[in-house]
């Protein structure tokens, strides 16, 4: 008789949207969480060493099993990071910022879980696209992430053309982001792009000292200064009603 074989639980921990107090934004249960995981799937080893020492000063960085995951990671590496969920051991699952999971390469892991019978655990922290639709007074109710935009600039120009008239046509908003320091360049695109009535939400530097967030219309943003230069953002259109 072959014996029971108890698998791990995968938990999804959210970190900070930058450098912040974690207990300003995470419940404690991420700490409970931290206390009694060693393995961690991370898309940084440093900065997630860095957390979970912000968070729980107390836990030995020694113990600590860490297995990186990020757009260099080969997919035959996915079954090695799980072995320890197949042994009866619980991972813990991070983004770089964020929830996991969500605009993040971990949806992969996430997704082996669920074909072999593994526990996901999501826990409770900051998604800074949820975060962006409910402060921009924009459509709540239906709304799309479109993550990057084309670094090619016509390209790019027909991606903003067909999300305003997807926002138009289905009363749909629509979400995309940019590498940080090409943020002032895509804001430039945007306002010679789009519609002047159409309406532009920037949420900047989301939960931090320094946020931003602000809805105008594209022609009114023309007459404002704003330096989104290397600083996290969500772009965020939607016909104007």
């Amino acid at each position: 008789m072959k014996p029971i074989t108890f698998l791990g639980k995968l938990y999804l921990i959210p970190t900070t949207l930058g450098e912040m107090n974690p207990e300003d934004v995470l419940p404690q249960t991420i700490k409970r969480s931290i206390d009694f995981i060693d393995y961690y799937i991370v898309e940084n080893e440093k900065t997630a060493r860095r957390f979970i020492k912000s968070v729980h000063p107390e836990k030995k960085q020694p113990d600590l099993k860490i297995s990186v995951l990020n757009k260099h990671t080969e997919a035959q590496e996915h079954q090695e990071f799980i072995k320890p969920l197949l042994s009866g051991l619980n991972v813990g699952l991070m983004s770089e910022a964020g929830c996991p999971g969500v605009a993040d390469p971990g949806a992969v892991i996430v997704k082996l879980a669920h074909e072999k019978g593994i526990q996901v655990v999501p826990l409770v922290g900051p998604s800074s696209i949820l975060l962006a639709v409910m402060a921009s007074g924009m459509n709540g109710q239906s709304f799309a992430f479109n993550g990057y935009l084309p670094i090619d600039k016509s390209e790019k120009k027909a991606a903003l053309k067909n999300f305003e008239k997807i926002s138009f046509e289905k009363n749909q908003s629509q979400l995309f982001i940019e590498t940080p320091y090409r943020n002032n360049k895509l804001l430039e695109d945007i306002l010679n792009t789009l519609h002047p009535n159409t309406n532009l939400c920037i949420a900047c530097d989301i939960t931090l000292p320094t946020e931003f967030i602000k809805t105008l219309a594209v022609k009114d943003w023309k007459k404002q200064k704003v330096d989104l230069q290397n600083r996290p953002s969500i772009f965020i259109i939607h016909k104007n009603y």
